[in-house]
């Protein structure tokens, strides 16, 4: 007996009227997750490290890392993007 869930076209789609859905917002996150994202990935810090000087628990770069970008908000990310590269100036 399969055990393996069938995913139909309704399980990708979001919904359509989801009144708490902003796609610019949900667009201007997932650019800036992209871009933290990788620099983490170069930076001589830890994610530990960059959590500290950020004012934000390690738990939220565990959750960026894993592509949860519904657990962080768009000024988190920039403060985040701040932290690693000061010197930049976000997308």
């Amino acid at each position: 007996m399969s055990t393996a869930y069938r995913t139909t076209s309704a399980d990708l789609d979001p919904p359509r009227s989801c009144p708490g859905l902003d796609v610019r917002d949900l667009e201007k996150r997932t650019r800036l997750m992209r871009i933290v994202t990788r620099l983490i990935a170069v930076s001589d810090l830890g994610c530990r490290e960059i959590a500290r000087r950020a004012g934000l628990p390690t738990q939220k770069i565990s959750d960026l890392l894993a592509g949860r970008l519904e657990h962080l908000s768009l000024d988190e990310l920039q403060l985040l993007y701040r932290t690693i590269d000061p010197e930049g100036a976000p997308h």
